[in-house]
């Protein structure tokens, strides 16, 4: 496997051949659900790379850019062992130079709700940074996990109207034995904290399984989420969506498919997840079957 420091390596590396390329952007401290989507990747592509930069401006001023686990050398072996050809390791300096003034941004409801509320210019951070690794990269495929979903939905509107020559491909979420979402902040968790964390997958559960049954009403999905996570001391609840996967505003009654979406704090980690209430696993859908707010193409 490579490690490539430069533009210019990641440039010349995807010239060398002629083979399709799959990209996966992380920001590392890899876990089963990043390794999803490079195992999709490499089912789909000739060759992978995966960039590993956290990206400083996706952070608040008070939020956990230092403190977000960091871990190269491990990410480097299980990257190696899946075969990843190369990886891309950008610093700051190299992806902001001195002058860097330039942001791109997903207008509307999409990006101002839910995450957008509560971190303002979290977006702008992810987009851009998005934007100039898909431009390095060259990529026919970029592969993005369903559990960040207003992430995944802002990029592939963002790829969609920008018409940024690669797809967006959701990959499904990867979750523990007790249905807690993977994420890199699980590391943070103290055993306690963890315990209580399983409310979030309760929760969701709990309102995917009365949409299941037939319920549309929008309050009644919000409230069986939130009784659940109530009942849970340890853990303060930031907001519990039932939107509109095209627009991500709330719904009074839910037609065919939902977003169900909770962000929570426990101690000091702040984790999100979600249920994707009527939508079909995307893994065997062309991107003519997908939702039209999931495709990267019009």
């Amino acid at each position: 496997m490579e490690r490539l420091a430069t533009i210019a390596a990641v440039r010349a590396w995807r010239a060398a051949d002629t083979g399709s390329v799959g990209f996966v952007p992380t920001m590392g401290a890899l876990h089963d659900g990043h390794l999803a989507l490079v195992r999709r990747a490499a089912a789909e592509s000739d060759r992978v790379i995966v960039s590993i930069f956290v990206n400083p401006l996706q952070f608040g001023p008070h939020e956990d850019f230092e403190q977000y686990p960091r871990d190269l050398e491990g990410d480097a072996r299980l990257l190696a062992d899946l075969g990843v050809r190369a990886v891309f390791l950008p610093t700051g300096a190299m992806m902001y130079p001195e002058g860097f003034s330039t942001s791109v941004e997903v207008g509307g409801s999409l990006a101002e709700r839910l995450e957008g509320s509560s971190r303002p210019g979290h977006f702008r951070g992810v987009t851009t940074v998005v934007v100039k690794l898909m431009q390095i990269a060259q990529a026919e495929r970029t592969y993005f996990g369903m559990k960040d979903a207003q992430q995944l939905l802002v990029l592939a509107k963002l790829v969609r109207d920008l018409a940024i020559p690669t797809t967006v491909v959701p990959v499904p979420t990867v979750r523990e034995a007790d249905g807690l979402a993977l994420s890199s902040r699980n590391r943070n968790l103290t055993a306690e904290e963890r315990s209580s964390a399983g409310a979030i997958p309760r929760g969701l559960e709990a309102g995917a399984t009365l949409f299941a049954q037939g319920e549309r009403r929008g309050d009644a999905l919000r409230g069986a989420v939130r009784e659940v996570l109530e009942g849970e001391a340890a853990l303060q609840t930031g907001y519990v969506a039932c939107a509109s996967i095209d627009t991500l505003e709330e719904l009074d009654e839910v037609d065919e498919m939902a977003l169900l979406a909770v962000a929570a704090q426990v101690g000091s980690t702040r984790l999100i997840d979600n249920r994707w209430l009527g939508l079909p696993d995307p893994s065997g859908l062309s991107q003519e079957a997908l939702p039209r707010a999931l495709r990267s193409s019009a």
